[in-house]
């Protein structure tokens, strides 16, 4: 483990680590929680993402609007998410700013009020969100394919949950979700910048000088299976969408590695199969991309792409053919190698941002208990061989394998 990564568990189970990266003057500090959309109940759906909003109403020390300036009054940032497996709150500042930063971050999850009166307001703004998502169909079109992909799972919900659970969220409800899954055990602390962890650590001790509560791991049910499905919708939108979409390996499958080269190969930019041919040679779209979708105990891949309407049942047959060249004759060492560099070049470029380092080591916390060097993933990349894409190609590509959704401008015939 190199010197600039370090981690310390505590003796409440808040875990925290960090990177140092002494040639830079900032920092962004993450608090990981240990809980996504998928832990969540049927009635639950949507509450993850609402205590996203609402610890930013008020905590036991501060009022909204002094949680609004804390970070920007000293030229930082503030902010959340909530993914499927965690939710994140994250700040960016200067290294000098670092109690500030921690305290402000810590304090959002661990002492929110939830005043009464902001419950129901923001009710009001997540039903508003959902029917900004309703009009952006590129966004509504990974609804249909998560649901498609994993039926009745919790992994195949909406994120940001429905009218329904959202409307019938109480503050008690809030609480005692907050209580069950924001636990030390779940935590985790994560620091990229000009940081000194033991100073860090420090700090993060102070602010859980409390007793911690109790132990909590995600009992997460084991995902349904899988029966590929076409599924079409209308809609007043001036463009079709179009993904085909599959299972495909987990976080901790070897695979992914191999996978994620065929995903460059296939559709990872302007250079890409997908692009030459659909786009370049077709002229049928402007936006077209394969992805790849690790979670803990899956994973997905597949294509998307926003196409004239007459043009989507011609482009699926074209992305499939796609699939059918390298089902019959694997790249070559060529490809595979540039392949590698796009995919080596864009990790790194990545890394020059402290927020992209802290979201690298939190989510190799969660996921991995460990922490994996730069050199160690580049080697991985450079590990791939041609028969790893032969491999990959033949247990992923499989057309019969695809769930094929699409989203119609509704005045087409």
């Amino acid at each position: 483990m190199p010197d600039s990564f370090q981690k310390t568990i505590l003796s409440n189970g808040v875990r925290v680590i960090s990177e140092h990266i002494p040639s830079v003057r900032s920092i962004s500090v993450g608090v990981w929680i240990d809980a996504g959309s998928r832990d969540e109940s049927d009635t639950e759906s949507g509450m993850c993402h609402f205590i996203e909003h609402m610890v930013f109403k008020g905590t036991d020390k501060r009022r909204m609007h002094h949680i609004a300036q804390r970070m920007e009054n000293v030229g930082g940032y503030l902010n959340a998410f909530t993914s499927k497996e965690y939710t994140c709150f994250y700040a960016r500042s200067l290294d000098e700013h670092l109690p500030r930063a921690l305290d402000t971050v810590i304090d959002l999850v661990h002492t929110p009020t939830f005043p009464e009166k902001e419950i129901e307001k923001e009710k009001d703004v997540i039903v508003e969100e959902m029917k900004m998502y309703e009009d952006t169909p590129d966004d509504r079109i990974f609804d249909h394919l998560d649901k498609a992909l994993y039926p009745d799972s919790t992994m195949g919900r909406p994120i940001i949950g429905t009218e329904e659970t959202v409307r019938s969220f109480s503050r008690d409800g809030l609480i005692g979700f907050l209580d069950r899954k924001y636990t030390e055990s779940n935590t985790i602390i994560a620091i990229a910048g000009n940081v000194d962890h033991a100073k860090a650590v420090k700090l993060v001790e102070k602010f859980y000088s409390n007793p911690p509560k109790k132990v909590h791991q995600p009992q997460r049910n084991d995902i349904s299976l899988y029966t590929p499905v076409s599924f079409s919708e209308k809609r007043p939108v001036q463009q079709a969408h179009l993904i085909v979409g599959t299972r495909a390996y987990d976080v901790h499958d070897p695979k992914r590695v191999a996978l994620s080269v065929l995903n460059t190969i296939l559709g990872g930019g302007m250079s890409s199969r997908l692009n030459q041919n659909i786009r370049e040679r077709y002229g049928y779209c402007y936006n077209i991309y394969s992805f790849n979708n690790l979670h803990s105990d899956v994973g997905d891949f597949g294509v998307y792409m926003g196409t004239d309407a007459s043009k989507v049942e011609h482009s699926v047959k074209l992305i499939f053919k796609e699939f059918d060249k390298l089902l019959k004759k694997s790249v070559t060492k060529t490809e595979l190698d540039r392949a590698k560099s796009q995919a080596k070049g864009s990790i790194m470029l990545g890394l020059e941002s402290m927020g992209s380092r802290m979201m690298r080591i939190g989510r190799q916390e969660l996921y991995y208990q460990q922490y994996h060097s730069l050199d160690s993933i580049l080697a991985m990349i450079e590990g791939v061989t041609l028969s790893d894409i032969v491999q990959v190609t033949e247990e992923i590509l499989q057309p019969d394998r695809y769930s094929t959704l699409t989203i119609i401008p509704e005045t087409t015939a």
